[in-house]
């Protein structure tokens, strides 16, 4: 037998497998795991690794390395499962979900599956904990606020591993003997004017925190704070619970931008921005051959002013959080004319023009703050008057204050914010975005969005003034900005992201620390969890990234399989144009995947699906950082390489690609190595990666075409998402298949017959064909961004 400590000296690892959600994430076959709080990385008694085993699972040893054999996947459909609460337990399916339950707990039905919970009090007041219920010796993941802003996983498996502030919680649901394996959602919501949160105590007694915001909203109770519901597949029960949570969501129109190549000038200057530094990074990046579409003026460009700091005196940390807004307009930076010689002052439209015109750009973004600036409106500016703008000093909540301090909210706290009347919301939004218009800015990135619940005391609590805020935030994009074009930023808070009708980008991560190499490998973790919830609502947003650094090329393949835009952050001239190119066509734009990249079963593995293939990234975080929250310490172990098993069933709903004709076995290309392999979809192979690598696998279905040709697209070889180059595919009855596609380089397929000949666009070009692997490669020409491709047997 062996025990957490004699884990630990084989291989202090982890198994994420998050698509059980958990089933797997606290064994010690890893690749997903980059430290994580000392509940989920120490295999202490308390902190017990998963081993239970079902029937068709192995207990194997593999390079020094304990590892679960790959379970045999079933994809099925939601479950019909009623729940039931007798005496004191809610189970569903017979499968318990809590026990304990309060008299005071009130459960409502509200479909086959589903239930809300809520409690009553015998006092009123604006925030109340109630107790819920037990759970005990169940593999459990939660998505909780370690910050006001942002939001990461913990694993466990009782209600205290549940932290405070957690906006979801799955919980495995099986019993004694049975093999079976179904999931519970627990979802806090919003529940008329009270925001709702969970979390757990030391007696392993799940609780909800429902709050208001505001002293002055107060309640006796709260009867739908937590919707539940039960299912057998994890990605299902996701998105089949947010359907029944439809009242919360919208529908949206996706931003042109997202298929598009971008740049960002945050990390490039800071708030040192520049027309100048904005020119000199998009020409040097376009020289390189990845010319961006997509521009992001991020802070820097407004006209602020900061009582705070003082020239001459000594700069105070965090005094940069005080600046307020003066007036909707640029600063004197961008009032530039591309005259040099002309001392005309200009406004912001002829920068944005100048730049459309030179670099081809098709969007131009620019960054506010949700109150305008950091220190929200200047009180009596000339140019803020008009809304009415109050000083105000934020006030946290309990869950916030009992994680992480966060630097801009401690500033704030110090310096206040000019919040804007709630009266004159809407006006302040159209103004500032009718002027934006009127510039040629194309949409906004609108940041410090969670600001509002910690401001909302005396204006009628936290979920009243988002949802103003939000609805008037909206209602402006809509009126002004053709393309829905809004990127949100720091609101992971249910709060935001349940009155969100509209908006369809939001960043599911902290911030990109190109300085900080602990946070690398935690950012792309916390994405492909956060994308569990977040990417059933919106497109989650990965932040920008440095394309030269040591960690570019994990946080590239990462965008490449994320379904998400990509846009870097690069100094002018500091690029890598080795992987840039990777990402990037010649002609701006980018190969994105169908769905938000979410992670997979086993490993920190994240999967996404084409048209026509998956794609399935594969990273080594271990040993490069630590989750916040814990005190633990970061693993240095030199490079350790750590080997884990992958298959084709890594990718969830590959049968949308497969389609009728499938053989069974798919086409598994690897980036990295450049090799071609035939696997049946319940095979699986091992792979190996240092610390801080990662690889791409491309997994293309083969199909059998008129009778006898066996066939899969790989797409782009050289790209890391090679097959979202291919668009369509046609096939004739003499013996020809013809792939539709976009960009130039070296085509892939795999085939198990050799072709007679190959033409693109109509000219026979020449190709290789290997039979030993089955591939055949062919050369797209340069300059031909959309193609058609025949191979003709």
């Amino acid at each position: 037998m062996v025990n957490g400590a004699d884990l630990l000296s084989i291989c202090p690892k982890f198994i994420t497998d998050l698509c059980n959600y958990i089933k797997d994430i606290q064994t010690t076959m890893t690749m997903v795991v980059m430290s994580p709080p000392l509940s989920t990385l120490q295999l202490t008694a308390r902190f017990s690794p998963f081993l239970a085993l079902t029937s068709n699972q192995k207990l194997v040893f593999s390079n020094g390395c304990l590892q679960l054999s790959h379970k045999t996947w079933r994809h099925t459909m939601f479950v019909n499962a009623k729940p039931v609460v007798k005496d004191g337990v809610l189970s569903f399916n017979g499968k318990g979900a809590l026990t304990g339950i309060p008299d005071n707990v009130v459960v409502t039905p509200w479909s086959n599956s589903s239930i809300f919970l809520g409690a009553t009090s015998l006092g009123s007041g604006s925030r109340h904990v109630f107790k819920l219920g037990h759970i005990k010796d169940a593999r459990l993941l939660s998505l909780f606020r370690f910050k006001v802003w942002w939001m990461i996983p913990r694993v466990g498996n009782s209600a205290s591993d549940i932290p405070i502030e957690t906006q979801m919680l799955l919980v495995e649901a099986r019993e004694e003997h049975d093999e079976s394996t179904s999931y519970i959602v627990f979802l806090p919501v919003l529940d008329g004017v009270f925001r709702s949160s969970l979390q757990g105590n030391l007696a392993n007694e799940l609780q909800v925190c429902v709050e208001s915001g505001d002293p002055e909203v107060v309640a006796t109770e709260s009867l739908k704070a937590v919707f539940v519901n039960y299912g057998d597949h994890p990605f299902d029960l996701m998105k089949e619970s947010m359907k029944m949570l439809e009242k919360h969501t919208g529908t949206f129109a996706m931003p042109g931008m997202l298929d598009w190549f971008g740049w960002c000038t945050w990390d490039a200057f800071y708030q040192d921005v520049s027309p100048q530094g904005i020119k000199a990074g998009l020409k040097s990046l376009s020289e390189g051959g990845t010319p961006p579409r997509f521009l992001i003026i991020d802070d820097g460009w407004q006209d602020t002013t900061n009582e705070f700091q003082k020239e001459g005196e000594p700069y105070v940390e965090g005094s940069e959080f005080g600046a307020r807004l003066m007036s909707i307009e640029e600063n004197n930076k961008f009032r530039w004319t591309s005259e040099p010689v002309s001392n005309t002052p200009s406004r912001l439209k002829e920068l944005v023009s100048d730049l459309k015109k030179a670099f081809g750009l098709k969007y131009v973004y620019v960054w506010h703050a949700l109150m305008g600036y950091w220190g929200g409106l200047h009180p009596d500016a000339p140019g803020t008057k008009k809304y009415n703008p109050t000083l105000k000093f934020p006030v946290q909540s309990p869950g916030n204050l009992s994680h992480m301090r966060d630097g801009a909210m401690d500033a704030m706290e110090e310096y206040g914010v000019g919040v804007i009347d709630p009266a004159k919301i809407s006006e302040f939004y159209d103004d500032l975005h009718t002027y934006l218009v009127s510039q040629d800015v194309d949409g906004v990135k609108v940041d410090v969005q969670n600001i509002l619940e910690t401001v909302a005391y005396g204006s009628g609590g936290r979920i009243s003034l988002t949802r103003r805020f939000q609805q008037s935030l909206e209602k402006s994009i809509a009126k002004n900005f053709l393309d829905n074009s809004i990127i949100c930023c720091m609101g992971q808070s249910t709060d935001s992201i349940y009155h969100s009708k509209r908006s369809a980008i939001t960043r599911v991560s902290d911030d990109y620390y190109p300085k900080n190499p602990t946070t690398q490998t935690l950012h792309i973790a916390a994405v492909a969890y956060n994308s569990i919830l977040f990417g059933e609502v919106v497109v989650p947003d990965w932040d920008m990234f440095y394309s030269r650094h040591n960690a570019a090329e994990f946080h590239s393949v990462a965008r490449a399989v994320g379904g998400c835009g990509v846009y870097v952050s690069d100094k002018p001239g500091q690029h890598d144009f080795k992987i840039l190119q990777r990402l990037v066509l010649p002609n701006g734009s980018v190969l994105r995947a169908k769905y938000p990249g979410t992670i997979t079963r086993f490993l920190l593995k994240i999967w996404n699906l084409n048209k026509f293939t998956g794609v399935l990234g594969v990273f080594n975080c271990q040993g490069a950082g630590s989750w916040p929250c814990k005190d633990s310490s970061i693993q240095r172990e030199g490079s350790p390489e750590i080997s884990g098993m992958i298959s084709p069933l890594d990718i969830e709903y590959l049968e949308e690609v497969a389609g009728k004709s499938w053989t069974g076995d798919c086409a598994v290309f690897s980036f990295n190595s450049g090799s071609l392999s035939r696997l049946p979809k319940q095979e699986q192979f091992e792979v190996t990666l240092k610390t801080l690598h990662c690889n791409v696998f491309t997994v293309s279905p083969i199909k059998v075409y008129n009778y006898r040709i066996q066939f899969a697209p790989i797409g782009l070889l050289d790209m890391y998402n090679s097959g979202g180059a291919i668009e369509a595919i046609e096939v004739s009855s003499s013996l020809a298949i013809t792939i539709k596609g976009r960009g130039a380089g070296r085509f892939g397929a795999y085939s198990h017959l050799k072709p007679r000949f190959c033409s693109v666009n109509s000219k026979e070009e020449g190709f290789l064909y290997t039979p030993e692997d089955c591939l055949l490669t062919i050369n797209i020409p340069s300059g031909a961004h959309s193609w058609e491709l025949t191979v003709s047997y």
